[in-house]
């Protein structure tokens, strides 16, 4: 009884929405409950942390006294979260927002270094709001005082800056000092702000509310849905194609151009389970796939800033590639455990930091130079030290390819030869060897021509299981992975190929649930108790090796079923509980983002391909 009640504190993790401003990121609830914001930035030590510990972690909470049922969207195009409440009184909505703005505007008036904004405003009737304001800095850990400022509004110290809460709602501090609580009552008309500000470095800025705070909110809309319009896709399932931009934007840190795998820590991929990791960092694993994901939607800008975050990231530990990096390109990510902290619904433990920081996985090598060579294919050119760099990278991946590595899915019970990383290591062979040939690149390949040939032989000759009909998740191996499935996406062969197709329908088979795609066969021993979902990310993947292979209405009905597991607002976790739907893991997931997007160009493509297809055959047999 004690563990369900525990389990009920915590709203779903399909309830949250996601606001921010390209620095940082807050967890919305349905509740209206800011339950999970870091300042400055995505991995600095949160300020509110209830979705890891609801009595201890700390939250920013505007809800109505009493039953009410929520609504939520997002306004169109933007990242500004609208929650509509409704009681048997009346209606009011909530507007969350963390203010942005285009240069020309932030020289022209005097902004808060960070800051949250919620607008209130009353549709009908009159609703009873309360208001519970409890600060928690430190994942949890500390208690400021709270500072009643009058008109200035509640000022507390945090590590490393100061927090002020300014607030058109009377507020009155509770007893002991470190929160604040009001009530206010909302009648059809009534606007009024909260602005939640946060300065470190910057002089500090005590922001306007009222009208001024309107603007800002008007103003971060007009900002969103003109780099919503930036984008070039005009293809089917476009709502949900945006919706992914949006938030790999909202998960790009601006200052650096890296993009954080997710805003969160620590939300277990199965309820009272231990595998909760930190994600608020930048895995190289995911380059390949997000340039191909930018570049094709037209944000070039975006995805350069990415890549010139990448290239100066390897730099710092080059020859030699990491798995995952911070938003600046620092390598050291020493993981640890916060005892003190309850866990997403008693999941235990909380960690910060990554050991996947320490593995080998060889796959990233791959996974660079194929980033390296898309940025080429469009035009982009890389000067002699980084050319040299990216030879050097190859060098590497001749030197290293024959070691078994930990492999894509950061497993924890060893190194072994990983079909998936061998593969990579030829895609990395692959792509200098292209961007030699055919972007100018001046570049010694002779040995990476003679080893890309040893890589091939090697992985047919021990990552194909003959029997079985698959390639297998190791040399010589039985077990599946639906890493495999990218082999086709990276061109190591063709996805009609019957070796890749009969690898389709294995996987489909033993790691499927319907269109869900489980990552690797249960019995496979990664060093961690058993217990995951199917991760959303290789679900994506399935429908497009489907396409490829020539089944584009099989794919087409895979992708609308997968559609149905976003949240309401069109966010995707890490995983998909396979009885439920509900959303595991880390939320939202970029990778599943970014596999959305990819999947819904690959149909885009391959409507296309048919469309030309049948006009060839009508025109054709109008000429006969």
């Amino acid at each position: 009884m004690m563990e369900a009640a525990r389990r009920t504190a915590y709203p779903p993790i399909g309830d949250y929405a996601l606001i921010g401003d390209s620095r940082s990121a807050a967890l919305v609830g349905r509740d209206g409950a800011i339950d999970w914001l870091c300042w400055p930035r995505f991995d600095s030590p949160s300020l509110f942390a209830a979705l890891l510990d609801a009595e201890r972690g700390g939250r920013f909470q505007i809800r109505p006294i009493g039953p009410y049922q929520a609504v939520r969207r997002y306004l169109p195009d933007t990242n500004i979260l609208e929650t509509i409440f409704q009681t048997s009184d009346g209606v009011v909505t909530l507007r969350d927002a963390m203010p942005v703005a285009a240069e020309e505007d932030k020289r022209a008036a005097l902004l808060p270094e960070h800051e949250l904004l919620r607008e209130v405003e009353g549709q009908a009737g009159a609703v009873d709001l309360e208001i519970v304001y409890d600060p928690r800095p430190g994942y949890g850990q500390l208690r400021p005082a709270l500072h009643d400022q009058g008109a200035f509004g509640w000022r507390c110290e945090v590590p490393g800056g100061l927090l002020l809460l300014r607030s058109a709602l009377s507020l009155t501090a509770d007893p002991g000092g470190t929160g604040a609580r009001g009530v206010a009552r909302i009648a059809p008309g009534d606007r009024a702000y909260l602005s939640l500000s946060y300065a470190a470095d910057a002089p500090f800025v005590a922001p306007s509310l009222g009208d001024a705070a309107r603007m800002r909110i008007d103003r971060a809309a007009e900002w969103w849905r003109a780099w919503a319009d930036r984008g070039a896709y005009q293809g089917p399932y476009r709502e949900a194609v945006v919706r992914s931009a949006l938030v790999l934007k909202l998960l790009a840190y601006a200052p650096s151009g890296a993009i954080v795998a997710a805003p969160t820590t620590s939300l277990p991929e199965r309820l009272g389970g231990v595998r909760n990791w930190d994600y608020r960092y930048c895995w190289l694993r995911d380059a390949s796939f997000t340039l191909r994901a930018l570049l094709a939607l037209g944000y070039r800008l975006e995805a350069e800033a990415f890549l010139n975050w990448m290239l100066h990231a390897t730099r710092l530990t080059w020859p030699e590639l990491q798995v995952v990096y911070d938003v600046y390109g620092a390598a050291r990510l020493p993981e640890r455990e916060l005892a003190h902290l309850a866990g997403y619904a008693g999941s235990r433990p909380v960690r910060i930091g990554n050991d996947a920081s320490g593995q080998l996985q060889l796959d990233v090598y791959g996974e660079v130079l194929d980033a390296a060579l898309r940025f080429a294919r469009v035009g982009g050119g890389f000067d002699h030290d980084t050319t040299r760099m990216l030879e050097g990278l190859g060098r590497t991946v001749c030197r290293r390819w024959r070691e078994p590595d930990e492999g894509i899915w950061e497993g924890r019970s060893g190194r072994f030869h990983h079909t998936h990383s061998k593969a990579l290591c030829w895609v990395a062979l692959d792509r200098l060897i292209a961007l030699h040939e055919r972007h100018g690149l001046d570049i010694d390949v002779a040995g990476f021509r003679r080893e890309r040939r040893a890589i091939r032989d090697a992985t047919e000759r021990h990552g194909y299981n003959v029997r079985l009909g698959s390639y297998t998740q190791i040399f010589d191996g039985d077990r599946l992975d639906a890493s495999l499935l990218t082999l086709p996406l990276y061109d190591y062969i063709d996805a009609a190929a019957p070796r890749m197709t009969s690898t389709l329908a294995r996987i489909r088979d033993r790691l499927g649930w319907d269109e869900l795609l489980y990552r690797y066969d249960a019995a496979t021993d990664d060093g961690l108790p058993a217990g995951e979902a199917p991760f959303g990310i290789c679900s994506f993947w399935g429908v497009e090796c489907q396409a490829l292979a020539g089944d584009v209405a099989g794919a087409v009905r895979a992708f609308e079923r997968l559609l149905g597991y976003a949240n309401d607002v069109g966010l995707f976790a890490e995983e998909i509980d396979p009885d439920t739907g509900a959303a595991l893991g880390n939320f939202p997931q970029a990778f599943t983002h970014v596999g959305l997007i990819n999947a819904a160009l690959t149909l885009a493509a391959c409507d296309s391909a048919a469309g030309a297809d049948r006009r060839l055959e009508t025109e054709a047999m109008e000429k006969a």
